[in-house]
C-alpha cells in the first residue's frame, strides 16, 4: 500500500495496512540544522514516514520565519514593510497597510524558528471596516498546486488551507486583534465580534469558491489553536466558532475536499462540538504534557466513529527530549488507544525544532510495527 493510499484510507476511518505516520509541518529550521537542508518531502522519505506536505500559498504568511516583503499588488491594499532589526534571531518588522479609507499598522518579531505578532493590526473597533472593505482575497495558482501534488505523488498527501493569516475565522480574528482582546470583545461586544467573524468568513468562502474548487489537494486544514478549550470556553466556542466553521466546511466539501479541524490545545470538552461542525478529521490531539488535555482512548471512544483522528505524539518531552525507547513505547500506546480500529494517523501534537534524528527514526520504525 502506498503512503497516499494509507493516509486516505485512515481519513475515511478505515484500516490501512499499518499505522500511518507523519509529522505536523516539517519546519525549515529542523531541515537546515539536522537534515542538511533537504526538502520536507525528502525528509519524510529519509525516515520512511508518510508525507503530509503543507502548501502555504495564499495564506497571510506573516508568521513564516525570515523576511517577507509586503504584497503591493492590490491598489487598495498595499503592505509596506520596514525591517527595523535584521538579526535572524531577533528579526523585527513593522507593516504599514495603506488603503483608500485609511491606514493600518502591525508589528512582528521572529527568529529562525518562527514569527509572532507583537502589535496587532486592529487597534480600534472601527479598524475592521477597512478590513471588510479593502482586504483582498487572493486567488491560488492551481497550476502550481497541481505541480506540488504531482511531486508528492504516492509518497503521501498534499495539504492546503483556507486563505488567511490562519485558516479558521476565530483564529484569524485573534491574529488581527489579539487573543485576549478577542475574548474580551466576545464578552463585552458580541455584535462587533460577530461582525468581524462574518466578514472574515465571507472572504474565506469566496476563496474556497474561487481557488479550492478543482484544486488538487488531499486535505484542507481549518480551525486553529485559539479555538481550543484551553483558550476559550466550550460555550464561547459554540457561539463564535461552530457556526462559521460549519459554513467553511460545507463549502470545502462542495469544492470536493476533505477537512481537518485543528485545535492544538485542549479539545476534550469540545469533542462532540467538533464532530458537529462537519469536519472529516480532528487534530492535533495534544496531550497534557504539551498543554493539551487529550486522552487518546477516550477521544476515540467518543468521536472515532465520526471523525478521523490525527496527532497525539508529544513532540517536546518525547520526540525532542526523550529517548528512542520512550518514543517507541508511546507510538505503540497511541496505536492501541486511538488506532486499533483504524481511522488514525499518528502525528505530532505540534511543531518540533530540535528533535534528534535517532528519535525520529525510532518514531517511524515503531509505526511500521503497528500493523492491522
Amino acid at each position: 500500500m502506498t503512503s497516499k493510499e494509507r493516509m486516505l484510507r485512515a481519513l475515511r476511518r478505515e484500516k490501512p495496512d499499518r499505522l500511518p505516520c507523519t509529522v505536523h509541518q516539517w519546519q525549515g529550521y529542523h531541515l537546515e540544522q539536522y537534515l542538511g537542508g533537504m526538502s520536507a518531502l525528502a525528509a519524510f522519505q529519509r525516515f520512511g514516514m508518510d508525507a503530509a506536505i503543507q502548501y502555504f500559498e495564499a495564506m497571510g504568511q506573516f508568521w513564516l520565519p525570515g523576511e517577507h516583503p509586503g504584497d503591493a499588488s492590490h491598489p487598495d491594499w498595499t503592505d509596506e514593510v520596514e525591517v527595523r532589526q535584521r538579526d535572524p534571531e531577533a528579526l523585527v518588522q513593522r507593516h504599514t497597510i495603506r488603503t483608500p479609507g485609511g491606514m493600518l499598522t502591525y508589528k512582528t518579531e521572529g527568529n529562525r524558528r518562527t514569527t509572532w505578532i507583537v502589535e496587532p493590526m486592529v487597534k480600534q473597533p472601527e479598524d475592521i471596516e477597512l478590513i471588510a472593505r479593502y482586504m483582498p482575497v487572493p486567488r491560488a495558482d492551481q497550476g502550481a498546486i497541481g505541480r506540488a501534488y504531482d511531486e508528492v505523488g504516492e509518497a503521501g498527501i498534499l495539504r492546503g488551507f483556507v486563505w488567511g493569516d490562519q485558516a479558521g475565522c476565530w483564529q484569524h480574528a485573534c491574529c488581527l486583534v489579539g487573543t485576549q482582546e478577542m475574548i474580551l470583545a466576545a464578552v463585552d461586544d458580541p455584535e462587533w465580534t460577530h461582525r468581524l467573524l462574518r466578514m472574515l468568513c465571507d472572504k474565506k468562502l469566496r476563496f474556497i469558491e474561487e481557488s479550492l474548487a478543482g484544486a488538487k489537494f488531499d486535505l484542507i486544514e481549518t480551525g486553529g489553536g485559539a479555538s481550543s478549550s484551553t483558550v476559550i470556553s466550550p460555550k464561547m466556542h459554540r457561539e463564535f466558532c461552530l457556526p462559521y466553521d460549519r459554513e467553511l466546511h460545507d463549502a470545502v466539501h462542495r469544492a470536493g475536499h476533505r477537512v481537518s479541524y485543528h485545535t492544538c490545545g485542549g479539545m476534550m470538552p469540545l469533542a462532540e462540538t467538533i464532530a458537529e461542525n462537519g469536519t472529516d478529521a480532528t487534530e492535533t490531539m495534544a496531550p497534557k504534557s504539551v498543554g493539551g488535555d487529550v486522552d487518546a482512548a477516550e477521544l476515540a471512544r467518543r468521536v472515532g466513529d465520526r471523525l478521523g483522528l490525527i496527532g497525539g505524539m508529544d513532540q517536546c518531552a518525547l520526540l525532542t527530549s526523550g529517548t528512542p525507547d520512550g518514543v517507541r513505547r508511546e507510538v505503540h500506546r497511541l496505536f492501541a488507544a486511538a488506532g486499533a480500529g483504524g481511522g488514525y494517523i499518528l502525528s505530532c501534537a505540534d511543531h518540533f525544532f530540535d528533535a534528534p534524528v535517532e528519535n525520529l527514526q525510532a518514531y517511524a520504525e515503531a509505526a511500521r510495527e503497528c500493523t492491522y
